[in-house]
């Protein structure tokens, strides 16, 4: 089975060409009373509420709240082609560029927008995203705050209210970005951090720190998205009813839904063959445990392709031995992707995948781990490579530095992914002939974003989950300063190129410095990405009609227009 080939690259723990502009249409007000219970499965717990944050900042989080906050979580996502919708809950048409120097985006609020508690959306809802992900101390203390990424947030100026309901971000001078109609919105009620203890978040940076551990800490039930938590236990369940308040087009249709963890896909597909479930959005993949849904194909349903979720390895170079760029090069060369697919994927095409930030359908992609020679079995080559760098072999065939130490490192894995145990048995077998023992360390789910984090890791496996915008991208893997540089990069190639992927108007030279970046951590051998993981949806057609169930645009994937579900 050949995967249909997506051109989304990219990124929450996760580019397209055309910037694409779309209203968030649906029926005007979509009269119908909410009827009947839900429960959709999510892949995994989640370990803590604010997306905001490097431990909030994934992607069993952001499915399981997508039905109470804002589309895309501040207001825009993307369509299953790549088009952005904007929040018609929130937002009158589409933001405005009204400045290039400085550059200017105006948006305009929807008469009446309003918080779940009838407290209206206002100015200090955007000032409180920005402060969350300025990365700037006087905004909020930093040690608390951990934002996932500062792209965006470290390049506002200011935020004003210029008239009613007209927003105004004004950028640092020289910032301007390909990307501006993505930019900003609203995510977490301020007022509400104020009724909670936090009235001096504005002036006081501590207070805001503490503010943003808090919503970290506590699922907030002040909301603009169609349904608002009544329930909900820390990665084990939230239990949504209708939003009465709720602004936009679409309404909620059921009376109860319910987001809950069921790990691995063996599980999802027996439960929803036994009907306790509705659907899930699998994190793994198995085209023979799939195929059990064909035994009542009228109403047990999935679709299968390849999403914008890529997995890759990640090198921490803090590591004594992979600090050395020589060894990482070897161990590059040395693994053989394509054997990793084909053990992986039985039956299943998988495409190639060479770049950091596009796929192989956007005009901007480039295979850069062709010409390095990685991912392709070479072992010849990664021999070549260690003796020219001083590497030696001992008696027992052991890999041996210039230092005289035998190589050894970690590989740090999802246990209850069998795709990602399997992943590193194949590796460490792979490495064997270049005489490194690959000790293999599995974490739990709840230990995943404190196993990033923290850097307990040498080498490591997991995914980025992408979209269609890819110009914030490149800062949040490689920033020396970003939350999400789990491996410790700091490269001074890549910090000249960085800056100058938001600091231009024109998408095709945005997309020529992202490239570069791309070509400098090859040649750094600093990730190794994989492939554009084989994706499914499944979901049982008796309780749900789930339109346009493959997304692979949006980074909520089939949750993404939770909003115009209903019953058949």
């Amino acid at each position: 089975m050949a995967l249909t080939r997506r051109a989304f690259g990219g990124l929450a723990i996760g580019g397209s060409s055309a910037l694409m502009l779309a209203a968030c249409g649906g029926d005007e007000e979509d009269g119908g009373e909410p009827s009947g219970e839900l429960e959709w499965a999510i892949a995994y717990p989640w370990e803590a509420w604010n997306e905001n944050t490097s431990t909030g900042n994934n992607s069993a989080g952001h499915l399981a709240m997508t039905p109470m906050i804002p589309l895309g979580q501040v207001g825009y996502d993307f369509d299953p082609e790549g088009n952005v919708v904007y929040d018609d809950a929130l937002f009158e048409g589409e933001p405005q560029l009204i400045s290039e120097a400085p550059m200017q985006i105006q948006v305009t609020l929807k008469e009446g927008a309003q918080w779940s508690d009838g407290k209206p959306v206002r100015l200090e809802d955007f000032i409180f995203q920005w402060y969350s992900q300025s990365g700037d101390p006087a905004h909020a203390n930093q040690e608390k705050a951990l934002p996932a990424s500062t792209a965006w947030g470290s390049t506002v100026a200011s935020i004003e209210e210029t008239e009613p309901g007209v927003i105004v971000f004004t950028f640092t001078e020289g910032n301007v970005d390909p990307e501006w109609p993505f930019t900003g919105g609203v995510y977490l009620p301020s007022h509400y951090a104020e009724e909670n203890g936090f009235a001096d978040w504005q002036t006081d940076p501590e207070v805001m720190g503490d503010a943003i551990t808090w919503f970290n800490e506590n699922l907030w039930t002040v909301v603009t998205g169609p349904y608002k938590p009544v329930d909900s236990k820390l990665g084990e369940y939230i239990v949504y009813e209708p939003n009465e308040t709720y602004q936009g087009s679409k309404k909620a249709k059921f009376t109860k839904l319910t987001m809950r963890p069921v790990t691995g896909i063996e599980a999802e597909v027996t439960e929803l063959r036994q009907g306790t479930i509705a659907g899930c959005w699998p994190n793994d993949f198995s085209l023979e445990v799939l195929e059990q849904l064909d035994e009542n194909p009228e109403e047990w349903k999935y679709e299968t392709y390849a999403g914008a979720t890529w997995s890759h390895f990640d090198i921490n170079v803090r590591n004594g031995f992979l600090k050395d760029v020589n060894l990482r090069k070897a161990v590059f060369t040395t693994i053989d992707i394509n054997e990793i697919k084909e053990r992986a994927f039985p039956g299943t095409e998988v495409p190639w995948l060479g770049n950091h930030f596009f796929t192989e359908e956007s005009p901007y992609y480039q295979d850069y781990l062709t010409p390095a020679n990685y991912g392709l079995g070479d072992i010849e080559a990664a021999r070549t490579i260690l003796t020219g760098a001083g590497y030696t072999w001992n008696g027992d065939e052991k890999l041996v530095s210039p230092d005289g130490e035998v190589v050894a490192f970690n590989f740090r894995f999802a246990t209850s992914n069998e795709i990602r145990k399997l992943t590193g048995e194949v590796i460490q077998a792979q490495l064997e002939p270049l005489g490194i023992d690959l000790e293999l360390k599995g974490f739990g789910d709840e230990d995943f974003s404190a196993t990033l984090a923290s850097a307990d890791f040498d080498m490591i496996v997991f995914s980025w989950v992408g979209s269609p915008a890819f110009t914030t991208s490149p800062n949040q893997f490689f920033a020396t300063d970003s939350a999400s540089n789990y491996g410790g990069y700091d490269d001074p190639v890549i910090n000249e190129l960085l800056p100058k992927v938001r600091a231009t108007f024109d998408l095709d030279e945005s997309a020529d410095f992202a490239n570069q970046i791309s070509a400098q951590a090859v040649a750094q051998a600093y990730t190794l990405p994989l492939y554009s993981s084989p994706l499914s949806v499944i979901w049982n057609a008796k309780l749900l009609d789930l339109p346009t169930p493959v997304n692979p645009a949006s980074q909520a994937g089939p949750v993404w227009n939770v909003r115009e579900w209903q019953a058949p």
